[in-house]
């Protein structure tokens, strides 16, 4: 049974859990500035099981982060737990040359109250607040505007850029599926070398101020809209950046 009070202290809530939108949306937002997006375990050789015992395992008593199939997975356990109502959602990333990935490609949430809401803290840099799922509108959130579009029997998620068009992030559909569902896909990103996830470690938190995100050996840190660079000079450093901006032991 998972343990809300650990779970809850993890990531540093300490407000209501009344099953509300307001309350979902605090949950979303804290999980965000405190549970890093990253890949290192496949860089160990590690392997990832989509279980959820192994899940609140690595992030609430290892306090590490993960990628898409761990956060979603575990954020909608911790949600489950408290109350509401969650479906796993599949979803096709966009991609830049034109097209979408393959279904199961990424692991999205809809959290019902009396409309649905699309909860999302496991894609890397997206909204901070989950955002209804009502197809037209144009919805605010910290990070920028979205809206979603559409299409066929799916929804494009798409945010508005500086220059007044879309880019579109990920579709999908309303079926509902289980974990298990996602278990080929998520082995193909830990061992395929097409997979940018075997490509490349990344390690990567919204703040307060922006982002701070660790790029192979590269760490980039973005305040207030300005950017910063570093290069690091050896894998000590790059453990000990882990370790001071996301807590992180391996």
């Amino acid at each position: 049974m998972l343990d809300v009070p650990a779970y809850l202290a993890r990531i540093g809530y300490a407000g209501s859990t009344a099953l509300t939108v307001e309350t979902l949306r605090a949950l979303h937002h804290t999980h965000l500035l405190t549970v890093p997006f990253e890949n290192l375990d496949i860089a160990l050789g590690r392997a990832i099981a989509l279980d959820e015992d192994a899940l609140v395992r690595k992030v609430v008593e290892q306090r590490r982060g993960g990628f898409c199939y761990e956060l979603n997975g575990v954020f909608a356990a911790l949600l489950r737990a408290l109350g509401f109502r969650v479906t796993l959602l599949s979803a096709r990333v966009s991609r830049e040359a034109g097209g979408e990935s393959p279904e199961f490609d990424h692991l999205t949430l809809r959290v019902d109250f009396e409309e649905p809401w699309l909860a999302d803290v496991g894609f890397g840099e997206l909204f901070l607040e989950p955002l209804r799922i009502e197809a037209g509108i144009e919805q605010s959130d910290p990070t920028g505007t979205f809206r979603l579009v559409a299409h066929e029997e799916r929804l494009q998620l798409e945010k508005s850029l500086d220059d007044g068009s879309w880019k579109r992030e990920y579709s999908f559909s309303l079926q509902p599926y289980a974990m298990k569902d996602f278990g080929p896909r998520c082995r193909y990103h830990q061992t395929s070398p097409e997979s940018h996830f075997t490509q490349n470690r990344i390690c990567t938190r919204a703040t307060p101020e922006g982002r701070i995100t660790l790029s192979e050996m590269k760490l980039i840190v973005t305040e207030n809209g300005r950017r910063k660079e570093k290069e690091l000079s050896s894998e000590d450093e790059r453990k000990q950046v882990l370790q001071d901006y996301f807590g992180i032991r391996l």
